[in-house]
């Protein structure tokens, strides 16, 4: 864990006292007396009182005294325009140029967070941060949902979350010119440079590269030259100073190790077209590239590479060609899964897996593609608190895909949910189908929306029905009547086979909210089905039905979530055991 407090962090204060003292003394050779001392104490004590007094002006609404506000996402936060100017050059000039980005002259002045720190996301936790040095002189540790991953087994003294944080501080502090701030998160930073991960070093070269912190730049660029990193992924993510200064010490490494190996130019540059075909969003280049050479799509880690910079359309494209092994393990010994666990995209994710990519395999150090995603993972991404009807957390959502993936048991065929009533028309199935979906997308979007994008749902067209009211789902389409049966009939299947696939995702994923939603609409559908109809004594009955069914859904939701944990805890658990088992039988031998 992190320890924020450092005896620095009361720099601008404490700082002045000790000047203060020594240049009073400065031509008295006599050591210091007691009265010395305890003056230097006292000092010491007004200073930390006069911090609590100022903090006051932050933290308690009844000392609300703001002239000026400043919007930090979506949140408006009260600032005072005469600490800020005396304690930070850039709100000096920004104030005495008198810019206001209030919509109206009326009021406190306005000004956004985004505008004033373009080309970074600073976040509200990150700017109290700062507002509380500038106003206290001591700098309070980063709130552990912003600085933690949720690995269970992670210490947190170099994760991803740790070193993001650190990052955004130092060029948020950087861009407002608190300089005391950059020279303290530079030194937070060297010492992350040789224990993170080496994908995780990157944001600390970009921001050591932007904040011109050339004695934090090179430690970073060794790291870089000497690790395995691939040139593509250096290439796509750093800076071309960077990117040509990486290059040269790798190759002068190279000279000097005669045995070392490189790659065939006319071979390297074969993959960088496919790489440039991919990044085109071009699948037939892609194709008419791999005719003309004899270099394979995984000869190129294609899908690696259409997995970590892709469209997630192009990844299921490429994946539809069959022509590359979804389990393919790279230079670095990263699977696909393994690099779109970095990448975070739920998409990316579930169509590997639908393709047959094995969550179970492991990295070099021994990490799953679950353990990749919840160390990059925030706290507070994780456990934010989503309401029914709203987006989800995407890097939640991919937590939980490949933790479901870790123990899920094969499904049961989908003609099983289906009521024996409706096994043979396919226009009551069409129906129960669209209503589930419908269902579905109303009380959880995010997942639905994704389910819906790997089937290829929105590629078909709604099916309209037989009959003319309005369902639960909406306004529904109208029949053509020009259109032929037989165009009809292939136009119907190709929505059911979407919208079946759709549903088994659902399943496969939230097995504990299908069930719910299984029995729902085998027993309360027929009724609910038009809520609209009825005496208002038989509407306000059947809505108060649907509530209680968001409720049911809630508790399927975390039902999911808790069966999910436990069940990985314990086939961890049992891993270990096993582990350990065959250890000690090999030592018996």
């Amino acid at each position: 864990m992190l320890n924020w407090e450092e005896p620095s962090s009361s720099l601008s204060f404490t700082s002045s006292s000790i000047v203060s003292n020594g240049t009073s003394n400065c031509n008295n050779t006599q050591p210091f007396s007691s009265h010395d001392t305890v003056g230097a104490n006292l000092d010491i004590i007004r200073l930390s009182r006069l911090s609590s007094n100022l903090e006051r002006l932050l933290v308690d609404h009844e000392f609300d005294y703001s002239d000026a506000e400043i919007i930090v996402e979506g949140v408006s936060v009260g600032v005072h325009r005469c600490i800020l100017a005396a304690r930070s050059k850039f709100f000096h000039e920004l104030f005495r140029n008198g810019r206001n980005e209030s919509s109206h002259q009326e009021g406190k002045p306005k000004y956004y967070m985004n505008h004033l720190i373009p080309h970074a996301n600073v976040g509200h936790d990150a700017f109290k941060i700062i507002l509380s040095y500038l106003y206290t002189g001591k700098l309070k540790p980063s709130p552990p949902e912003v600085s933690t991953c949720v690995d269970p087994v992670c210490t947190h003294d170099a994760c991803r979350p740790a070193v993001d944080s650190a990052v955004e501080l130092m060029y948020a502090s950087s861009v407002l010119q608190i300089a005391e701030l950059v020279s303290l998160f530079q030194r937070r930073l060297l010492n992350f440079v040789d224990k993170a991960l080496v994908e995780d070093v990157v944001p600390i070269i970009l921001v050591a590269f932007h904040c011109q912190q050339n004695q934090l730049l090179e430690p970073c660029i060794q790291r870089i030259a000497r690790s395995n990193l691939e040139n593509i992924s250096i290439e796509k993510e750093l800076p071309k100073e960077v990117v040509n200064d990486i290059k040269s010490r790798r190759l002068k490494s190279q000279s000097d190790e005669p045995e070392a190996q490189t790659m065939e130019p006319m071979h390297e540059k074969q993959i960088k077209r496919i790489h440039m075909a991919l990044d085109s969003d071009d699948i037939q280049l892609v194709k008419l590239l791999l005719s003309e050479s004899d270099v394979t799509l995984d000869d190129a880690n294609a899908l690696h590479y259409a997995s970590a910079y892709c469209d997630p359309k192009i990844v299921a494209e490429v994946l539809e060609l069959g022509l590359a092994n979804v389990n393919l393990k790279n230079a670095r010994g990263y699977t696909v899964l393994h690099v779109a666990a970095m990448r975070r995209e739920p998409a990316v994710i579930v169509s590997l897996l639908t393709k047959g990519a094995n969550a179970l395999e492991t990295t070099a150090d021994g990490k799953c593609s679950v353990r990749i995603c919840r160390g990059l993972t925030r706290s507070k991404d994780y456990h934010a608190k989503t309401e029914q009807g709203q987006e989800s957390n995407k890097y939640r959502i991919c937590i939980d895909i490949l933790e479901r993936e870790m123990w899920r048991n094969p499904t049961d065929g989908f003609e099983s949910i289906l009521s024996p009533m409706l096994a043979d028309d396919l226009y009551m199935k069409l129906l129960y189908l669209e209503n589930r979906v419908a269902f579905a997308k109303l009380l959880f979007p995010t997942e639905a929306k994704l389910a819906m994008q790997i089937a290829h749902t929105e590629t078909t067209a709604e099916y309209a029905g037989i009959s003319e009211p309005k369902s639960i789902c909406g306004t529904l389409r109208e029949v053509d009547l020009n259109e032929t049966p037989t165009v009809q009939n292939k136009r119907l299947r190709s929505r059911m086979d979407a919208l079946m696939k759709t549903v088994e995702l659902g399943r496969r994923y939230f097995p504990h909210c299908s069930q719910v939603l299984d029995k729902f609409l085998e027993d309360d559908l027929p009724d609910l089905f038009y809520l609209e109809k009825g005496t208002p004594n038989e509407q306000k009955i059947k809505r108060m039905r649907f509530c209680e069914l968001k409720a049911d859904f809630q508790k399927a939701f975390s039902k999911d979530k808790e069966y999910s944990r436990s069940t990985l805890s314990s086939s961890s658990s049992s891993t270990s055991s096993l582990r350990d088992a065959t250890k000690y039988k090999m030592s018996k031998k």
